[in-house]
């Protein structure tokens, strides 16, 4: 893995937990990025199981969509453990 897709997927992953943040709360740059991580994996996994294709004109902002999704998912379900 390249320098240059490491740095992609670390500014997805604050861009998907900062899109997260606004929806369900809280609040961090590393917040942000440990959350769209983690959702980029869980959202990257629903979507896949459930069949789902976005198509929204481009790579990085389907990436990003997904990513955000799943980073939602995980802080309420987090919420709902706790």
């Amino acid at each position: 893995m390249s320098g240059t897709a490491i740095l992609i997927w670390v500014a997805i992953g604050i861009i998907a937990g900062w899109l997260a943040s606004i929806i369900v709360g809280g609040g961090g740059l590393v917040r942000y990025l440990i959350t769209g991580l983690i959702g980029a994996f869980v959202g990257g996994f629903l979507f896949n199981f459930l069949g789902i294709n976005l198509n929204l004109g481009n790579v990085y902002v389907n990436e990003i969509v997904v990513a955000a999704i799943g980073a939602i998912v995980v802080v309420l379900l987090a919420r709902f453990i706790k």
